[in-house]
């Protein structure tokens, strides 16, 4: 993930790391590795969300909890965003 984030704040673009199915919470550990690049991110004028939420306004309420990740440049994770409200329409 670091590699990917680091390549994401280089050249642009967006890191995705989706819930589905099998992980519907999401396979990221929100403390260690979540929280982390979703702060390096949005230092360096990005974004970083679940797909509803931002990420740094999760609370995590175990060590070990998990999240979705959806982070990059401002403009992608809107372009994301919106794709998840229309999900749900």
């Amino acid at each position: 993930m670091v590699a990917d984030v680091h390549r994401t704040i280089l050249y642009g673009g967006i890191f995705l790391y989706p819930a589905d199915k099998k992980s519907p919470n999401g396979k990221l550990r929100i403390l260690y590795e979540s929280y982390p690049m979703a702060y390096i991110l949005e230092k360096a004028g990005g974004k970083a969300i679940t797909g509803n939420d931002r990420i740094l306004d999760i609370k995590a309420k175990k060590i070990h909890d998990r999240c979705p990740v959806i982070l990059g440049s401002a403009d992608d994770v809107d372009e994301v965003a919106e794709l998840y409200k229309n999900l749900k329409k």
